[in-house]
């Protein structure tokens, strides 16, 4: 387990085209962080925006210190700005959150104490005991849930929500995945698959998923395929043929 004491609590939130929430994903997020005394920033990654994204977020910094405002110049792409998001931040922990509020601001909260019991690693799920989903469309529910199950059955680590992108991460595992390879929404399986691979610690909570009121879905299932079997099998091969040369490497050093 991690003994090293957190300070600051980095949320990274893509946003593409969403001025129709992203004000209120912001407060809200604020203010459940400041009731419960976490101590934080929200760095919003503006990926190409053609509405009044980029303003609406502008605005909203002046009202709100910890809002870090970051537009992602190009090329575009959920994992491109999720990249920039982690790049930008100054917390030595981080939350990859929506947008479009779809997860839940007490949520983080839970994230935020579990990473601070020594976890590297805190991953939601929205199919185990506790969990939930609210609006799920039947299809991409069905096509979600094979998609896990056979990421579960790949590398055998008892995951069943490993595509989900809400999850929680110490910054020395950011550091310690790096590079980052996928642009797109295939990010939400490299990042966890890859921290398991190299041995980082982690830990599995319920958490809760609502569809989106506002805007417009931005993954496109047909087009993500490949890109998920690509990244999957990419880290498998890691997991079986590197002879571990990417693993967490233990600090052996004398403690004062």
């Amino acid at each position: 387990m991690n003994t090293n004491p957190l300070q600051l609590l980095s949320i990274v939130i893509p946003a593409r085209d969403e001025e129709g929430c992203i004000a209120s994903t912001v407060h809200h997020l604020n203010v459940e962080l400041k009731l419960r005394g976490v101590p934080h920033e929200i760095v919003v990654v503006d990926d190409g925006s053609t509405d009044r994204t980029w303003e609406i977020l502008q605005e909203e910094s002046k009202k709100i210190p910890e809002l870090k405002p970051v537009q992602n110049p190009g090329p575009h792409g959920f994992g491109r700005a999720i990249t920039k998001g982690l790049d930008s931040m100054t917390g030595d922990a981080v939350t990859i959150m929506m947008a479009d509020e779809s997860d839940d601001s007490r949520d983080v909260v839970r994230y935020w104490e579990e990473l601070n019991k020594g976890y590297d690693c805190v991953f939601g799920s929205r199919f185990m005991r506790g969990g939930g989903v609210i609006d799920y469309p039947r299809i991409k529910l069905f096509i979600n849930r094979l998609a896990n199950l056979f990421v579960r059955l790949l590398f055998r680590h008892g995951l069943n929500d490993t595509t989900n992108a809400f999850k929680a991460y110490r910054k020395e595992v950011i550091d310690g995945v790096r590079p980052i390879l996928s642009p797109h929404f295939n990010i939400t399986v490299e990042l966890p698959l890859k921290a398991i691979v190299r041995g980082y610690s982690f830990t599995t909570i319920p958490i809760t998923w609502r569809n989106r009121r506002h805007g417009v879905a931005k993954l496109k299932i047909k087009e993500m395929g490949s890109r998920y079997l690509f990244v999957c099998l990419y880290v498998w091969v890691e997991k079986y043929f590197s002879r571990g040369d990417y693993r967490k490497k233990e600090d052996l050093s004398p403690k004062c």
